[in-house]
């Protein structure tokens, strides 16, 4: 006979293979229909996963991920697995180059987000390699307004990712012209007036995030309002406001730059002394531009 708690063991997993049982029913249901070609695609979008790690290879496709994303998170916490990740997925020999680049950045995403947002997906429009005035290549990463989902650390995050990886396949560093740095400067305070922030840098603080950083923070046209000063430059593609790449740099960048320098110092990554700088002259003062912002009644995003 069994005894209370072997029947109710027997009774959950019951529950719980039924439970998939159904959900794998409902999903046949689902493709039958969707095979028909009455919707836009032909396959249902949203994919059946066990964990964080299968969810975040299905939901970017790159396969052959998941577990090494178990066996990394048995060691090391999310931020950590998320860079190495991407770093392993950058150096597999199949693939174009900027292929993988892409690839490492979706994923290395897609596991601090848990594989339940859009953000590696619809946050990142694309990830592209480009030339410096010198001849130097660097990497340029696109961003939407659906990376708002990722939130700031998240944000932030994607951009140490790229870094990393672009290390990893030997591409250089960004190098900001005075024209694309006095850009942002009017581009971000004209997106917190549209949109809101829930921190919005100085232009001195902008200015040392984007000089300093060596990835091109960049991004796809999302708001109606174009600049009025810096317009028509060569490396940007618009004159409409990026709120995708302002939200990375305000959010992202300069509000999470503290947790940011955690990561690049416990895996002793160079190039990120300007993060030092920001710190030490900026970083007190958040706190109370967030609570001030509150006490005026602006709701922070």
């Amino acid at each position: 006979m069994n005894t209370p708690e072997l029947a109710y063991s027997n009774k959950l997993e019951e529950y719980f293979d039924n439970l998939e049982k159904k959900a794998e029913a409902c999903y046949e249901i689902g493709e039958e229909a969707r095979g028909k070609g009455y919707d836009p695609k032909k396959e249902v979008e949203i994919p059946m996963a066990e964990d964080l790690a299968l969810r975040a290879q299905k939901l970017t496709s790159v396969e052959g991920t998941a577990e090494k994303i178990r066996e990394l998170s048995e060691e090391f916490d999310r931020g950590e697995v998320s860079l190495k990740i991407a770093k392993e997925v950058a150096s597999r020999e199949s693939g174009s180059v900027r292929k993988r680049l892409e690839d490492a950045v979706r994923i290395g995403l897609a596991v601090l987000t848990e594989g339940i947002l859009v953000a590696p997906l619809e946050g990142i429009g694309g990830v592209d390699i480009k030339e410096n005035s010198d001849g130097s290549n660097y990497v340029a990463l696109s961003f939407a307004g659906p990376i708002r989902s990722a939130g700031g650390t998240g944000q932030a995050m994607s951009v140490l990712i790229a870094d990393v990886v672009r290390r990893e396949l030997g591409i250089g560093e960004f190098k900001a012209t005075p024209s694309e740095i006095q850009r942002f400067k009017e581009e971000i305070p004209l997106y917190k007036k549209e949109r809101g922030l829930q921190y919005t840098p100085s232009g001195e603080e902008i200015g040392l995030i984007v000089d300093g950083c060596p990835i091109s923070i960049t991004g796809e046209g999302t708001e109606r309002e174009e600049v009025s000063g810096q317009r028509d430059l060569p490396r940007v593609e618009t004159n409409r406001i990026r709120g995708g790449a302002c939200l990375v740099i305000a959010e992202g960048m300069c509000l999470k730059a503290q947790k940011l320098k955690k990561y690049v110092e416990k895996l002793d990554i160079s190039g990120w002394d300007f993060l030092d700088e920001y710190i030490k002259k900026y970083a007190t003062g958040k706190g109370k531009q967030k609570e001030d912002e509150k006490k005026k009644g602006v709701c922070p995003n």
